[in-house]
């Protein structure tokens, strides 16, 4: 049995991408592939407590970083390892990348030392697709007005969003063979067509 992918889909708050996890677990459940569902910060028992506290307490931003790759690290080795080894697909809702747009574009703090943080923690080890799901910050904004509720990085100001949108273009643009940019300003239907081209295309 042959390794499996790793799947990552990305992009700002209110941007879409998670209405979009079932759609394309399914489209590779068609393709004859065992699927696992998972999300960062999060996907163990010790992650989803990290993620708690994560979305819901301030801290120091590096007391913040370090959490996250500490999560991460939990979930390589219990979730997303051994399922690729398995021979699953493993798609999650978030992973690096929104570490570098959220902490490093968001909260501007210098991309080399999370870089040092990814090396350490996942080696040269990245997913096999990242889909950027794009969006204005504008209409991310009126998407995150309708939810109740909302984690601590919700309440942040549009020049955030703007930055962690701007670091994910950036990124997307720095390393197009593994990022695809996905409008998610256009209706669902429109980006599930472009989603299950994608999937029959890896």
């Amino acid at each position: 049995m042959g390794r499996g992918k790793f799947i990552t889909l990305e992009g700002v708050d209110g941007a879409g991408k998670s209405t979009h996890l079932n759609c394309l677990a399914e489209l590779v459940r068609q393709r004859g592939h065992e699927v696992v569902l998972t999300r960062e910060p999060g996907g163990t028992r010790l992650g989803e407590e990290l993620r708690t506290l994560l979305l819901g307490e301030p801290m120091h931003i590096d007391t913040e970083i370090l959490l996250m790759f500490a999560a991460r690290r939990e979930h390589l080795a219990q979730v997303i390892f051994p399922a690729l080894a398995a021979g699953k697909w493993v798609i999650s809702d978030r992973f690096t990348d929104a570490t570098f747009a959220y902490q490093g574009g968001g909260r501007q703090v210098a991309l080399d030392r999370i870089g040092t943080l990814e090396k350490w923690v996942q080696g040269d080890f990245q997913p096999d697709l990242t889909l950027v799901f794009h969006v204005s910050v504008e209409i991310a904004e009126q998407r995150r007005a309708g939810r109740s509720g909302g984690d601590r990085f919700e309440q942040l100001d549009k020049a955030f969003f703007e930055r962690v949108s701007t670091q994910y273009l950036s990124r997307a643009a720095a390393d197009p063979g593994r990022m695809r940019i996905i409008d998610a300003s256009r209706s669902v239907t429109d980006i599930q067509k472009e989603l299950e081209i994608i999937i029959l295309s890896i």
